[in-house]
């Protein structure tokens, strides 16, 4: 079933799982580049008892979830919530929980949104501490974050991107800097062209995510195709987005523009107006010299997907064609 296709893709869902049918969820990464993505209803359902757990969710709660329902991570959020008997509302208004990517929690905050006593669940991108605590001290009762992919669902849970540990019912592990897992809720594959899944013989799947294990926590570094080349060589952009967002508190994008000599020239992009100069004395003083950007850019906003995740393509083309400067 093309869930997509539904009058009310939360419905077919459930449906779905009352015929014992597949679902084709379509999503798209951060280039756009669209695929559809086959599972059981059985692989969502059965992590709803770990996610009520988690979320202290029951039947009286009322869940704000203001993305699109083409994003898996919303369409989980809402499926989950009228499984379970509780609300879907569209305004933040005396919601109890909240389901935000952290680019819609920070605009949240920054228009003032009444967070007070909400439960946020921060999933789509990565939950820095810094923001994690912003949430906090706008009086957010409690976030909660989880690393996943469309493919693989739920993978990690924890408070921030710092702080993820193993979802429960998931093994983790993690070679050549690659997460791998071996869960009951990663897909079955692709319905049409195939996408970055790659799975093994012992039943471990990975798309190619990278990140490391310490001490039971697993730290998420960024897809493995995030890379720029530049002077020949080849940097991954979410390496250096953390070491920055770590030693100053402050967010930053780091994207590739074409160089004529370099072959590209990494350039940083912060919301974070005032801060540059703190950015760059930290690039300097932590980053090899081939992972410091050349070029810096302060906006107000960066541009986002329709799941709420930053455009990297679209924030590129800006750059080329001098909307930003």
């Amino acid at each position: 079933m093309d869930v997509a296709a539904a009058p009310d893709p939360v419905q077919a869902v459930i449906t779905a799982h009352h015929r014992g049918d597949l679902v084709a969820l379509r999503t798209s990464g951060t280039s756009g580049a669209a695929r559809s993505v086959v599972r059981t209803t059985g692989s969502w359902f059965d992590s709803f008892e770990h996610v009520t757990r988690l979320l202290d969710l029951e039947p009286a709660s009322r869940v704000w979830v203001p993305g699109p329902l083409s994003a898996t991570m919303n369409l989980f959020a809402a499926v989950h919530a009228r499984h379970l008997g509780a609300t879907v509302q569209p305004s933040a208004s005396g919601a109890t929980h909240a389901v935000l990517s952290p680019a819609a929690l920070s605009r949240a905050i920054a228009q003032g949104t009444d967070l007070a006593g909400v439960h946020v669940l921060v999933a789509g991108d990565r939950l820095t501490p810094r923001l994690h605590d912003d949430a906090l001290a706008h009086g957010s009762g409690r976030v909660s974050h989880y690393y996943g992919a469309a493919e693989l669902s739920f993978v990690a849970w924890g408070s921030h991107a710092e702080d993820l540990r193993p979802f429960p019912g998931v093994e983790v592990e993690c070679r050549g800097a690659v997460v791998w897992v071996r869960s009951p809720y990663v897909c079955q594959g692709y319905d049409g062209p195939d996408g970055p899944l790659t799975r093994d013989p012992d039943g471990w799947a990975t798309v190619g995510d990278r990140g490391s294990l310490d001490d039971g926590f697993l730290r998420v570094h960024g897809r493995g195709s995030d890379t720029v080349v530049t002077a020949g060589a080849t940097v991954l952009v979410a390496d250096i987005e953390a070491a920055l967002e770590r030693a100053t508190g402050h967010s930053v994008v780091v994207v590739g523009l074409p160089h004529p000599d370099l072959g590209q020239v990494l350039c940083a992009v912060t919301t974070d107006v005032g801060h540059v100069g703190a950015l760059r004395r930290s690039a300097r003083e932590l980053l090899d010299p081939a992972q410091r950007p050349r070029r810096w850019f302060e906006v107000a906003d960066l541009p986002l997907t329709r799941a709420g995740k930053v455009d990297r393509e679209r924030l590129t083309t800006s750059l080329l064609s001098g909307v930003v400067r």
